[in-house]
């Protein structure tokens, strides 16, 4: 089993959406955002992802800037580019064509390589009642949790 070191996770992916099917794509990074990277310094919490072009992008990942970064430090929000390759990028193009199905970035972590990677879900938006039936599910079972305790 290959070692990650998880860097940023987005908890509210899994509260909006429905996950259809995972992705797991290369990220590209100057030099002063994979320093930053690895110090845990990400937030996805509003980020998606798009191809166009033929290149999956992701949009709105905040990289904070790096402290001794100077000069090289670039735009925290900037877009970045995904590495997939060309079949997986020709059925994501498939996925999103279709009504209501969109990319969002689960987490990213770094592998035992040292390379950044990122966790891509074909994703289906949930409905207000659909958010709370999970919720009302959470509550139950940590109920339950605590009845075995005692």
């Amino acid at each position: 089993m290959e070692k990650k070191k998880l860097v940023a996770n987005n908890k509210k992916a899994r509260h909006d959406y429905f996950i259809e099917e995972v992705y797991e794509a290369g990220i590209v990074l100057t030099g002063t955002e994979i320093k930053s990277v690895r110090l845990g310094r990400v937030n996805l919490k509003e980020s998606y992802a798009k191809v166009e072009d033929g290149e999956m992008i992701v949009y709105g990942m905040h990289i904070s800037p790096y402290e001794q970064g100077n000069r090289f430090n670039t735009d925290p929000m900037r877009p970045k580019k995904l590495l997939l390759h060309k079949k997986e990028i020709q059925k994501l193009i498939g996925y999103t064509s279709q009504q209501g199905l969109t990319l969002v970035p689960l987490n990213m972590y770094i592998n035992e390589k040292g390379l950044a990677k990122m966790e891509l879900a074909v994703a289906r938006g949930k409905k207000l009642y659909d958010k709370r039936e999970d919720l009302q599910k959470k509550d139950i079972q940590r109920k339950m949790a605590q009845a075995m305790k005692r």
